[in-house]
């Protein structure tokens, strides 16, 4: 197992591409420290399959768009299992289909807070920690194919995957030197419950699946091998890159 003896933080862990990467990445070995924000009883079903893949878990409630609670979370997963070796940024919100000219203060808020201001402050958290304890580490960030591909009607979440994009190559230049690496996955169009509206909308679905070569939309477990290998020794020369999983979905996507 690839991962044996690490222990993984990844956030937003209670669902969708979040639960399936913490499964993963447990059983590859890894030990994993389990975030939620709103559903404790996903965090719980994580927790379960965590430990059915013979793993520890340590299920923390934090909302991302808190410093505070930000830095609680590192720390409790510090203090459970003596050390931090991988962080996962998932956690992340999509926010409301609006018209550029009709989005609101307190949306725009919503979604940079988690997004982006969430993960830069989780980032920074991990690596005041490995600093501190003089050790190397993996952060990956599960972006979007928006950090590249506009999206009409969603420019704020457009906003935070482009600046999370910017933030990994910048601190790739910055962090390298330490021996810690970053990158970004960026999946396509997923079955996760962020998208429930569009699979209970046959028309959209069918008009989304045309534009994806593959001709499907993706699972949260066509993303979680990616993230496992970035998190394993097998990518330690990687580091400020983008790898997209979207079906081929960018290079074929034009506006309905």
């Amino acid at each position: 197992m690839k991962l044996e003896g690490k222990v993984a933080l990844v956030t937003g862990s209670s669902q969708g591409i979040g639960q399936a990467i913490a499964v993963h990445l447990a059983k590859d070995g890894a030990d994993i420290v389990i975030d939620y924000r709103s559903h404790p009883d996903g965090a719980k079903d994580t927790l379960n399959k965590v430990e059915a893949a013979g793993r520890n878990g340590l299920i923390v409630q934090a909302d991302l768009s808190s410093v505070a609670d930000v830095q609680r979370l590192v720390k409790a997963g510090i203090e459970h299992f003596g050390k931090l070796d991988i962080l996962v940024n998932n956690a992340g919100v999509d926010g409301k289909n609006a018209d550029f000219w009709d989005i609101t203060e307190a949306d725009y808020d919503t979604v940079l807070n988690v997004n982006l201001k969430g993960t830069m402050f989780t980032t920074q958290a991990f690596v005041q920690y490995l600093i501190g304890a003089k050790r190397t580490g993996k952060i990956i960030n599960i972006s979007s194919t928006h950090e590249e591909m506009a999206f009409p009607h969603f420019t704020s979440y457009c906003m935070s995957k482009g600046g999370l994009k910017m933030m990994t190559r910048n601190l790739a230049v910055e962090l390298g030197s330490l021996g810690i690496t970053i990158n970004n996955v960026a999946p396509g169009a997923i079955v996760t419950p962020i998208n429930t509206k569009l699979l209970n909308d046959r028309v959209k679905l069918d008009a989304l699946k045309q534009n994806i070569p593959l001709g499907r939309l993706g699972t949260p477990e066509d993303i979680s091998p990616m993230v496992a290998f970035l998190a394993s020794s097998d990518a330690d020369y990687i580091t400020g890159a983008t790898f997209v999983i979207d079906g081929g979905l960018m290079r074929n996507y034009h506006e309905q």
